[in-house]
């Protein structure tokens, strides 16, 4: 970036150059909200505050400027998994990115350092603390750095709901590197945290970007939590090898549902920060490489990922307020598919949050956590549109309805009449003027002989034993579903109190009928099923997807998202060339996993008639992938594939694939090593006579003694020769 003293010429040459970057490393034609507005004003060394929502693509707004522009980028970013996560993603493209954590040993460290000082890097992933200490910031104050990307940036506020004392050394950013522009990035922050960010990093003047809270692929639904570990089996079991989270608050909890999950056949694992670094590692790198569906975790899990394919996000518990709760439902459905968030809401855990709150030492904070808490058990408990008022906290107004959008909103299910039971329990409220919490209430309406009611000659009201022919659960049940019909309300400033709200009020004078769901909402599932019936060619494209990233060492997502694979599966791309139109497809992805994709599509038989295979296979003139050099490399001193594949613990369909590139660019690669002669001479007039575009219909003109690596090698080798005739 440049120093905010100079500008960047708005010319079509950069125009150009940050479109064909777009298109060329990350895949995509054009840029989502904000996006190119953002990268806009960082490349004119503007200081950035951008809000933008979880899964807004904040990422590249600092991702692409970094490759544009000369010089390094440092990111600083909370926890040492996102790093990797976002280093993998990034050179998987190409890139040169690096991070540098406590993780690395010492000597990995100081090669990676060694990197830095020489210019090898475009972006750095760093933590504040690492950053911040002496030697480090030598090291970064000696080449200078072209912009800070601060992600994150609601951790330096004490305002905010995830405050970290260590970014709060970050101000010094501004003494240090005064001429460098700094871009600070959030998800989640309101109008206070906002402008404590611009005061803590002192930014200058700073260009501001707020994004939509709104995700409309995300489905808001609130359940009453009366049987949850059934509610939630049962859910899961609609959402069969789909990936979830489940937020709970106890560690006990998260161990306890883990274990019961397991014994009813889930993949499942538990996770909190109680577990070693290892354990957690471990369960982390199981479920962002789907050996695991579900994690069942405090909220201590998932900031430290970027896993694109959660479908949906169950709390267990209640939040402690509406940031976080936008947080980390906001953790499904990053690729813009449709996603659940669900919350099994008690007024059992409203009292539990008040107790934690009460046991905090500092009155502010306290003080700040029961006007959060108010605002979750409003949000829980509302009668409207959720989505509405999730954007109504943020400040932001739901620009237009969606389809799909909450359990408030969508076409009512199956309702009960409880008009009767419902006047009784909130007769009853009024009549104890508003000054007790539920169970006392359900205990007077049940007619019980306990010593506080007669003591308060509450056993003398008219509503006295109204409900004894009711249990406990039943009028537990009503409570929750008046309570979140905007019935009643729990109390701000002593929300174990439990009151009528207006709309409770003229329910009584106009004797309204009130019609409830008093389901357990097990059902849900089924009626918000997050994708359609499985789709078998995006199923064998996972396959091979996952068989990769195990070959290479990386979660699933860094070799192509659902949504692109959703694409391959619906377009049925012949050629490298229609595989290349398809969004997420970048120029080294294509290189490095394009032919084995196109193998999966062109063995299923079919294709789409809007897209017929053209009358040859053309491949793009692109090179090979650092993987492949090595491969190549191996074979040149005389090891064969399987003993390639062994030795790099690669498939060996992932090595075929490497050596049959290298025959396609025309390098130097022994054909007598890898066909006999006899059977090139029957794969090429097998070739001749079918055509090159699939290989199944040549094995089946061959038959199964030939392997689909003889014919892979072979076909490479024919259109090869074929171009080289042809120029």
């Amino acid at each position: 970036m440049r120093p905010a003293d100079q500008e960047m010429p708005d010319t079509e040459a950069g125009d150009q150059q940050i479109l064909a970057t777009l298109q060329s490393v990350f895949g995509f034609d054009s840029f989502r909200p904000l996006q190119r507005e953002i990268i806009e004003a960082t490349l004119s060394g503007s200081d950035i505050i951008a809000l933008m929502p979880t899964g807004g693509g904040k990422s590249l707004c600092y991702q692409l400027p970094a490759l544009v522009s000369p010089g390094l980028t440092v990111v600083v970013s909370p926890l040492i998994a996102l790093m990797k996560d976002q280093v993998d993603k990034l050179q998987a493209m190409g890139v040169a990115a690096d991070f540098i954590n406590s993780s690395l040993a010492p000597a990995e460290a100081a090669r990676r350092q060694a990197g830095i000082a020489r210019g090898a890097l475009k972006l750095l992933y760093v933590a504040p603390e690492r950053l911040m200490m002496p030697g480090f910031m030598r090291l970064i104050m000696s080449v200078q750095p072209a912009a800070f990307a601060i992600d994150e940036a609601h951790c330096i506020s004490e305002w905010g709901h995830d405050f970290r004392p260590e970014y709060r050394e970050l101000t010094r950013l501004r003494d240090l590197f005064p001429s460098t522009s700094v871009a600070a990035f959030t998800a989640t922050a309101t109008p206070r945290v906002q402008e404590d960010i611009v005061q803590q990093l002192r930014l200058r003047e700073p260009a501001r970007f707020r994004g939509s809270f709104d995700r409309p692929n995300l489905f808001y639904r609130v359940l009453p939590k009366r049987e949850p570990y059934k509610q939630l089996l049962n859910y899961i079991r609609t959402r069969t090898g789909q990936s979830g989270i489940v937020y709970c608050h106890a560690r006990a909890t998260t161990e306890a549902i883990a274990a019961r999950l397991q014994a009813d056949g889930i993949r499942a694992a538990a996770y909190h920060a109680g577990l070693n670094a290892e354990d957690r590692g471990k369960v982390q790198e199981a479920f962002v490489r789907d050996d695991i569906d579900i994690v069942v975790a405090t909220i201590a899990f998932g900031m430290g990922i970027d896993k694109p394919d959660v479908r949906f996000v169950v709390h267990y518990d209640l939040p402690r307020n509406l940031e976080g709760y936008y947080q980390e439902s906001g953790r499904a459905g990053r690729d813009g598919d449709p996603s659940d968030c669900i919350l099994l809401y008690s007024y059992g855990d409203a009292i539990k949050q008040e107790y934690f709150i009460n046991q905090r030492s500092i009155e502010r904070e306290r003080r700040n956590g029961h006007e959060q808490l108010q605002h979750m058990l409003n949000w829980a408990g509302a009668g409207v549109c959720r989505r509405r008022e999730l954007l109504r906290y943020f400040d932001e107004d739901l620009a237009a309805a969606h389809e799909r959008c909450c359990d408030v909103c969508e076409p009512a299910g199956e309702l009960v009449d409880v008009t009767e039971a419902s006047r009784q329990l909130l007769e009853c409220v009024q009549q104890l003027r508003g000054g007790f919490g539920i169970a006392y209430v359900i205990r007077v309406l049940r007619g019980s002989r306990d010593e506080r009611i007669l003591r308060a000659g509450h056993d003398r009201l008219q509503i006295y034993g109204a409900g004894q022919a009711r249990d406990r659960q039943y009028w537990r049940a009503v409570f929750e579903e008046l309570l979140r019909a905007g019935y009643l309300l729990v109390a701000a400033e002593e929300f174990h109190v439990v009151r009528l709200t207006q709309r409770g009020s003229r329910a009584l004078v106009d004797r309204e009928s009130i019609l409830l769901p008093l389901a357990t909402g097990a059902e849900a599932g089924k009626r918000d099923s997050a994708r359609d019936a499985p789709d078998p060619m995006f199923e064998q494209l996972r396959t091979l997807r996952k068989q990769l990233a195990g070959d290479l060492g990386v979660p699933p997502y860094v070799i192509f998202h659902d949504t692109t694979l959703r694409q391959m599966s619906e377009d049925r791309p012949t050629t490298l060339q229609l595989l290349r139109r398809i969004p997420g497809v970048g120029e080294r992805k294509l290189q490095d996993y394009g032919m084995a994709f196109l193998e999966v599509i062109q063995g299923s038989g079919t294709t789409r008639s809007e897209a017929p295979p053209p009358p040859r296979l053309v491949t793009a003139h692109v090179g090979l992938s650092d993987s492949a050099e090595a491969t190549l490399a191996l074979f040149r001193t005389g090891l064969g594939p399987q003993e390639i594949a062994a030795q790099r613990r690669l498939s060996g369909s992932t090595v075929s694939e490497q050596l049959a590139r290298a025959i396609d660019l025309g390098e130097d690669v022994d054909l007598d090593r890898l066909v006999a002669a006899d059977r090139r001479r029957a794969i090429t007039r097998a070739i001749e006579e079918v055509g090159p575009e699939l290989l199944r219909p040549i094995r089946d003109r061959l038959g199964e003694s030939f392997s689909y690596d003889e014919i892979r090698y072979m076909r490479s080798a024919w259109l090869r020769d074929e171009r080289a005739e042809s120029s």
